[in-house]
C-alpha cells in the first residue's frame, strides 16, 4: 500500500462518517434527498461513480488520476447520468409493479413493495431490475462507452463539452466483442440484475445512492477484468 491509499481511505472515512456519527447531517441528507432528488442523484454519481473509476485506474495503472484519463469530465458526465438513471429507476420502480398486478397471481405485488420484505417483495424487486437492466441498461452502457470514448478523444479536458461528438464514428468503433460478450453477457446477469433486485427492497431514500454505490464496484470488477485480460 503506498502513502496516497492511505490518505484516499482517511479521505472515504471522514466523508462517510459525519452521516453516521451526527443524526443532524443524518436527517439533512432525507430532508434534501427528498425535497431534491435529482440535484442529489447528481452530487451522488458525480463522486461515487467517479471515485469507482479512480479506484479501477488505481488497480490497473497504479495511480488515481493520469493526464489524459479526465478525472473532472468523467464526473461531469457521471453526474447528469446519475439524473436520467435515478428518473430511469423511478419510472421502473412504479410501472413495474403497477402492471405486473393487473394479473391475478401478482396482484399483491404493487402493496408489498411499499411494505415490509416478503416474498412478493424480492419477486417485484427482481422483476423491476430484470425490466430495467434488459431494456434501459444496454443503451445506457453503450452511450457511458461514447461519451468515455469522446473524453479519451479530447485528451480528458473540458473541451469536451464543446467539441463536436463524431457519434457515428465511435459508435462504429467500439470494440463490440467486449460490449456483448462482458459487459452485456456477464455483468447484466451477474452483477446488475442481482445488485438492482437488493437496490429496489431498500427504502426509497437509499435506493439511487445504492445505486451510486454499486458504481464503484462496478469499476473494481471491469479492472479486474482488464487485468485478467
Amino acid at each position: 500500500m503506498k502513502r496516497i491509499d492511505l490518505f484516499v481511505f482517511i479521505g472515504v472515512v471522514l466523508f462517510f462518517a459525519p452521516f453516521f456519527l451526527f443524526d443532524s447531517v443524518y436527517d439533512w441528507y432525507i430532508n434534501f434527498n427528498s425535497s431534491y432528488p435529482l440535484i442529489m442523484a447528481f452530487l451522488k454519481f458525480f463522486i461515487l461513480a467517479t471515485f469507482g473509476e479512480s479506484l479501477g485506474l488505481r488497480i490497473k495503472n497504479g495511480v488515481y488520476n493520469a493526464p489524459g484519463f479526465g478525472l473532472l469530465p468523467r464526473a461531469i458526465v457521471w453526474g447528469f447520468l446519475g439524473m436520467w438513471i435515478a428518473i430511469a429507476m423511478g419510472i421502473f420502480k412504479i410501472g413495474v409493479p403497477a402492471y405486473l398486478s393487473k394479473f391475478s397471481i401478482f396482484s399483491s405485488m404493487e402493496a408489498a413493495m411499499t411494505g415490509p420484505l416478503t416474498w412478493m417483495k424480492l419477486l417485484g424487486a427482481f422483476c423491476i431490475s430484470l425490466m430495467m437492466n434488459t431494456a434501459f441498461a444496454p443503451v445506457f452502457m453503450t452511450f457511458h462507452k461514447m461519451t468515455d470514448t469522446h473524453i479519451a478523444n479530447c485528451n480528458g479536458k473540458l473541451s469536451f463539452l464543446y467539441t463536436p461528438v463524431n457519434f457515428g464514428k465511435i459508435i462504429s468503433g467500439l470494440n463490440w466483442n467486449v460490449q456483448w460478450n462482458f459487459v452485456f453477457k456477464k455483468t447484466i446477469p451477474f452483477f446488475w440484475i442481482p445488485a438492482h433486485t437488493i437496490t429496489f427492497i431498500l427504502p426509497a431514500e437509499f435506493q439511487v445512492l445504492f445505486a451510486a454505490l454499486l458504481g464503484i464496484a462496478l469499476g473494481l470488477i471491469l479492472s479486474i477484468a482488464a487485468l485478467k485480460k
